[in-house]
């Protein structure tokens, strides 16, 4: 578990936590977002617009691994197995569709804050 984040008197006020199925971090505020003060939303929006910035390399990492399981299953007699590959694939999708999500769901917030 990695986290990076501000701390005040030993109490975290953000953390940034890798989420194992989507391999990136994600953050975890322990406040709403208006009780931070402008430096810590700042802090908070930086760290985040990093992250954000390896999204779309994460996303190809799934597409070739998805180009890959695809490949396998054009070539597999077995069903069983075609069953397998298929779960396979959904679930690189499934990843693939949440990480455009919070992509996009923290776009407007990011450039509306930073720009505050």
């Amino acid at each position: 578990m990695v986290e990076m984040g501000r701390k005040r008197k030993e109490v975290t006020m953000f953390s940034f936590i890798k989420d194992k199925r989507l391999g990136i971090p994600l953050p975890q505020l322990d406040l709403e977002w208006n009780k931070y003060d402008k430096k810590t939303q700042q802090d908070i929006l930086l760290e985040w617009e990093k992250i954000r910035g390896r999204i779309p390399d994460r996303i190809k990492e799934l597409e070739e691994q998805i180009n890959m399981k695809q490949a396998q299953l054009n070539d597999e007699a077995n069903f069983e197995r075609s069953c397998e590959l298929n779960t396979e694939i959904a679930e690189y999708a499934s990843i693939i569709n949440d990480l455009w999500l919070w992509y996009r769901m923290n776009q407007h917030v990011s450039s509306s804050k930073i720009h505050s």
